[in-house]
């Protein structure tokens, strides 16, 4: 199951049809509803917080843009998702023929990673060093998935990261529900084997 709030998706049909009549507001609302989830499995997919910043902004324009295109056969919330895997493969697809990439080393966090720091509430439990492990293990997870190839980096990130049903995911991918699993289960055994060696037996 999914994390999305039910009131969203109830409201969803009748923002759309605002939207389509140019209500800016009703846009706004949806931005608000879903950019955290977008950004979410952008950065998971991009392993950028720049790069996951820009799919973000490019899925919103591409689904205003093709909104009277949209059909309600599905949620909104499942082709909006869509739109921003696409447009995450699109710009990994991009950057890498440019051979401009840079692999985001989360070991050595960025300016923008020490700012967000500032913002975290201290808290005497867990212990410092217990959030250290957490945040070294969150980092070779990542490292892991940046590894995959995109096809299974896809399927893993929205139902292991996101917890998408499968069929939701099928819908978003426009895969079969037996190709989602067994691209699943390669890319759980991938990351599986890329943490033992990493981590060791963690």
């Amino acid at each position: 199951m999914t994390d999305i709030n039910p009131i969203y998706e109830d409201k969803d049909s009748e923002l759309v049809a605002l939207c389509g009549k140019g209500d800016a507001d009703a846009f706004e609302i949806l931005v608000k509803n879903y950019q955290k989830k977008m950004f979410n499995i952008a950065f998971r997919i991009t392993g950028s917080m720049e790069d996951a910043s820009e799919v973000v902004q490019d899925a919103f324009f591409s689904a205003h843009r093709n909104l009277k295109n949209f059909q309600e056969k599905s949620r909104f919330s499942t082709w909006l998702y869509s739109i921003t895997v696409n447009t995450a493969k699109n710009r990994l697809a991009k950057v890498r023929a440019r051979n401009i990439h840079e692999a985001n080393c989360l070991d050595d966090p960025s300016p923008r990673d020490e700012a967000m720091k500032k913002f975290e509430p201290a808290s005497p439990d867990p212990s410092a060093l217990d959030l250290l492990m957490k945040k070294d293990r969150q980092r070779s997870v990542q490292k892991c998935l940046n590894r995959l190839e995109q096809d299974f980096k896809e399927v893993i990130v929205l139902r292991d990261v996101q917890g998408f049903s499968y069929t939701e995911i099928a819908d978003m991918l426009a895969l079969a529900e037996g190709t989602v699993k067994s691209r699943l289960f390669r890319a759980r055994d991938a990351v599986r084997d890329c943490l033992k060696r990493l981590l060791g037996d963690w």
